[in-house]
């Protein structure tokens, strides 16, 4: 029988990853629980949500902290009485420090908006027409100390339109994103990745197989 694990998740505003995991995981049974949604931001909208579907919420702010490091400490407080399996950035809008990742390493994911190491930072949608690419997308990855340069755990690309704003653009990008983190968490929840130095390897079991074919780059 698999252990339960727990899940803490980190947001600063709505939250539609945190949304499309927390539904996932509910509607495909995981064997895990999303213990806390946690925001540096108290007007979060995401924690309404959060509380309408029975998960414990926390706000830490990080506004008027005197430096990122002793944000940081708040936050790693907070996390660590959850004691986590995986901790999931979905759209935490802060910058964390080397030790705060360190203390998380190997269980803490990150999805970011661009098929990484291409745009990292800020305004990726905007960097990719302005780089006139034709495939754009999303990634999942580890969370390291180089922001934005972890290991890639998963990748799905959409086309670069012709007529593409930034605000459509995102759009189609949000909507792989939606399916791309709840199924990455999944795996590292059912202990399907493997770090290989830099590189991390999915068990593509037979279940796996179609997802690849359809969903991933």
């Amino acid at each position: 029988m698999r252990t339960m694990k727990s899940i803490v998740i980190l947001i600063s505003g709505r939250g539609t990853n945190m949304e499309a995991i927390v539904r996932c995981a509910q509607v495909e049974g995981w064997p895990a629980k999303i213990v806390a949604v946690i925001s540096n931001r108290p007007d979060a909208t995401g924690l309404a949500f959060a509380q309408a579907h029975g998960i414990a919420t926390q706000v830490v702010p990080s506004q008027g902290v005197p430096s990122r490091e002793a944000f940081d400490a708040k936050m790693r407080e907070a996390i660590d009485q959850y004691q986590p399996d995986l901790v999931v950035l979905a759209g935490f809008m802060r910058i964390l420090t080397a030790p705060f990742v360190a203390h998380y390493a190997g269980r803490m994911l990150n999805i970011h908006p661009s098929l990484l190491p291409l745009f990292p930072g800020l305004a990726t949608h905007q960097q990719a027409l302005a780089a006139g690419v034709k495939l754009h997308g999303a990634t999942v990855h580890f969370v390291t100390a180089e922001l934005d340069h972890g290991p890639i755990v998963a990748q799905a690309a959409v086309p670069v339109l012709k007529d593409d704003t930034e605000a459509s653009l995102a759009a189609r990008v949000l909507q792989e994103e939606h399916v791309i983190y709840p199924r990455a968490v999944r795996w590292f929840i059912e202990d399907k990745l493997s770090l290989q130095g830099n590189v991390v390897v999915v068990d593509q079991s037979a279940e796996n197989q179609a997802y690849f074919k359809k969903e991933v780059v």
